[in-house]
């Protein structure tokens, strides 16, 4: 589950965690009136949505001139203009591909006054079963690119989760970003405030790019602070955690994935059109290399888990089916929570239900595979069958060219 820069920031500063001062706004008055209660006299105005790569978007609705989804203001004029430019208009960036995604919140913040950008995350090893805290002097670039060209300044922090962060580990975030002094000691501190964070919301990435250094003030103090911020959770925590759940913004998310949510079937959309329900993530996985494989691609991954009912079934038809790019379905079941007769006559009454136009293909092994054949066999419905799954991967591809 992943939540916005603005609920990110908040969050983080419920740890102690030193962010620049900002309010989220929904039009272009919430926006100029969120900049009266900050400082000044240099704003900043941040279109929220759930993709990086923000302030070098570009505008579909705008000119090629226009400024993307960050921009500096130096009065509340500025402010109001550029949020009336975000709101409501649809912001393509590098993560959003050529669709991009409509603004319908933006955030403002006071300016800072940067001397130095860094780079620090947080997510979880799962080659060490460790916490591992990736820290680098470069920040406010694409880290990607950084680990591409210069991989040499990147440094990898693992924490033992049961022995916790150590002061050894704040000194070692320090020494990284080759902070001395108070700025070192600073960088402890935030790096002890972070991984907190990260342990008590049951966060599965925290992305901390920039974290800035200030230009020293009047009296030679410069202070670290959190200018952007991007989390996701584990999903599967949030029973845990009610009040991180009520942050999810369903906008930000594909309508059919948040649809197969409610009916706890793991969807995700894929750009191909030959639907797969499946049980089991790695089986899905195979069913759609598989289908690759013999020259088509897969429309979805889905996973209708170790006891799908018939309703859960007839759900992950509707689903699929809404996918108006999907010209076929593989259904690939292994029967062992469940039996193959159960699943056929869901499979039946689900195709009946959705008065199903597309080619089925269905390959059912396991429990009462024998009779779940009969069953569809005997069904009068026009749903071919599978003996393995390379024999169904090159029906349902033959099934869908056939039908083009």
């Amino acid at each position: 589950m992943n939540i916005h820069e603005y609920q990110a920031k908040e969050l983080l500063a419920k740890f102690g965690v030193a962010v620049p001062a900002g309010h989220a706004a929904m039009s272009a008055d919430e926006a100029v009136n969120a900049a009266t209660k900050l400082p000044g006299p240099l704003y900043v105005v941040k279109a929220q949505i759930h993709a990086g790569g923000r302030g070098k978007g570009k505008f579909k609705e705008l000119g090629p001139d226009a400024k993307g989804g960050v921009r500096l203001a130096k009065s509340l004029d500025e402010v109001n203009a550029a949020a009336k430019d975000m709101l409501g208009n649809t912001l393509v960036t590098v993560q959003t591909g050529e669709a991009g995604r409509q603004v319908n919140r933006l955030y403002v913040t006071d300016g800072a006054d940067i001397a130095k950008e860094y780079y620090l995350s947080m997510l979880v090893d799962r080659a060490s079963g460790r916490i591992a805290m990736v820290v680098s002097t470069e920040g406010g670039m694409d880290i990607e690119a950084v680990a591409h060209d210069s991989p040499e300044k990147i440094e990898t922090i693992t924490i033992d989760p049961v022995e916790g962060f150590q002061p050894h580990h704040g000194r070692a975030v320090a020494f990284a970003l080759k902070l001395k002094g108070d700025l070192a000691k600073q960088a402890q501190t935030v790096a002890k405030q972070l991984y907190e964070a990260f342990l008590a919301t049951d966060m599965a990435m925290l992305e901390v790019n920039p974290l800035v250094e200030t230009t020293p003030d009047s009296s030679g103090a410069a202070k670290l602070l959190v200018l952007d911020a991007k989390v996701s959770f584990d999903s599967n925590a949030m029973f845990r955690h009610k009040d991180v759940a009520e942050l999810r913004d369903l906008d930000e998310e594909d309508p059919m994935e948040v649809e197969a949510s409610k009916h706890d079937l793991a969807y995700i959309k894929l750009d191909g059109d030959i639907g797969c329900m499946v049980n089991g993530a790695g089986l899905a996985m195979a069913t759609m290399d598989i289908i690759k494989l013999n020259g088509a691609f897969p429309a979805n991954f889905l996973d209708v888990g170790g006891g799908a009912s018939t309703e859960k079934v007839t759900a992950a038809f509707k689903i699929i089916l809404a996918d108006p790019a999907v010209k076929g379905i593989l259904v690939n079941i292994f029967g062992g929570i469940m039996k193959c007769d159960i699943i056929a006559d869901g499979i039946i009454a689900a195709a009946k239900e959705v008065n199903l136009q597309v080619p089925l293909v269905v390959r059912l092994e396991g429990t009462n595979v024998e009779r779940g054949k009969e069953i569809l066999a005997g069904s009068g419905l026009r749903i071919v069958p599978a003996d393995d799954l390379g024999d169904a991967a090159r029906k349902i591809v033959a099934e869908v060219k056939q039908a083009a």
